[in-house]
């Protein structure tokens, strides 16, 4: 495993897991920032919820056009583009929230700030495979790859808030979303720039039609099916364990819950790479389904914050085996020619089901306490595990790269 690693290190070089990773930051702290930074300026939590909102639909419904974009035209003007543009519109929201603006030009500005996010994640994830097919390197190697991006995207999203909550306890919110700003116009331009951002396109080299080698394969649609479900486990787990660390009085552990799942979470995720060759793709989707399953029902059952802290944390190990495996099996299945746009429709999905269960089981725990909203997260578990052990992943796609023009 630790070979494997240091060829996914060599492939990639020292400075592109670094400005990848920092350039995908601000999108895990602008989430949690913007809804601190309205809510202490407007003084009111349905505004703030309502310009968080926006901000997760603007990321969700934009998320793939960039994605597509990026397909068509390269990584390098698309994401320099929208990480400028990101830069400015939260910049725009801080000085907004700030002047006390009102409630529909707070709304435009989150929109418009999740409508520019650069998608550093995904866009990072088909830059690293790109890479490493090109190189002639084997499915297990690619599988370390998108195990180390995994872990990047985890490690950002625990770093994220907790970078968003230290400067909310001794500063301001709006000092967040101005480091944020700063990390999307160096980071995010770095990136863009970096000498691998000459995109891959493909070379097809049978006489079918552009519609046809483009064409998804429907299993497509049930792995971006299966990534709504987990961001729907994300968005009713943060609202079941809000609930009940408030009903326990001690709202202040949430954050320290949820951080450590995603610290399990990226360890186990670096672990992946050390799986067998013999254990196929599908193989793992199936067992990972079935443990988000196993290990989420336990939720329904806890009442004590040492209980919280055990289920939550142990949870947090059939996480990341999820995650990586759906995006192996995209990249497996789908054109190279859509595979930025794929990527971006699973983390956009991931954050669209997060907010949408997010708004939902928090009703649900208001109105009948945490094991309502830990019911959620436990039905997106299974109808994870419906689609994994009845959808048929088509056989993988295989095709000439060469560097685009």
């Amino acid at each position: 495993m630790l070979r494997m690693y240091r060829d996914t290190l060599s492939l990639l070089g020292p400075a592109l897991p670094v400005v990848s990773f920092l350039g995908r930051l601000p999108t895990a702290m602008c989430q949690l920032g913007s809804l601190l930074l309205v809510a202490e300026t407007s003084g009111s939590l349905a505004t703030a919820g309502l310009t968080g909102g926006a901000l997760a639909a603007g990321q969700t419904v934009a998320g793939p056009l960039i994605g597509r974009l990026a397909d068509r035209h390269g990584q390098r003007g698309i994401v320099l583009a929208a990480s400028l543009a990101n830069a400015v519109a939260v910049t725009a929201l801080v000085l907004a929230a700030l002047a006390d603006a009102p409630t529909g030009a707070l709304v435009a500005l989150g929109a418009l700030a999740g409508a520019t996010v650069p998608q550093v994640g995904p866009l990072a994830r088909t830059r690293s495979v790109a890479l490493a097919r090109r190189s002639g390197a084997d499915d297990r190697t690619v599988g370390a790859v998108l195990s180390f991006e995994g872990t990047l995207d985890e490690v950002s999203f625990v770093l994220g808030p907790a970078l968003v909550g230290l400067a909310a306890a001794f500063a301001h919110p709006a000092a967040a979303l101005v480091l944020a700003a700063l990390l999307l116009a160096v980071c995010g331009t770095a990136f863009a720039l970096h000498p691998t951002a000459r995109a891959l396109a493909p070379v097809v080299t049978t006489r079918t039609s552009a519609a046809e080698r483009t064409r998804l394969p429907g299993s497509a649609y049930a792995l971006r099916g299966t990534m709504v479900l987990q961001g729907a486990m994300f968005g009713a787990s943060q609202a079941g364990i809000t609930a009940l660390t408030e009903q326990l009085g001690a709202p202040a552990q949430a954050g320290l819950v949820y951080a450590a799942m995603g610290v399990m979470s990226a360890a186990v995720g670096l672990s992946m790479a050390a799986v067998p060759a013999r254990i196929g793709l599908t193989t793992r989707w199936r067992a990972a389904t079935a443990g988000l399953v196993v290990l989420s029902a336990p939720l329904l059952l806890v009442d004590s914050l040492g209980a919280l802290y055990a289920v939550v944390v142990v949870l947090g190990a059939a996480y990341a085996p999820h995650l990586i495996t759906v995006f192996g099996l995209t990249e497996r299945t789908v054109p190279a020619a859509r595979l930025a746009e794929s990527m971006a429709f699973l983390t956009s999905g991931i954050v669209g089901g997060q907010a949408l269960a997010l708004a939902v089981s928090g009703r649900l725990a208001e109105g009948h306490g945490a094991p309502a909203a830990f019911a959620v997260a436990v039905g997106a578990a299974v109808a994870c595990a419906v689609l994994s052990w009845t959808v048929r992943v088509a056989s993988p796609v295989r095709e000439e790269l060469t560097p685009a023009a």
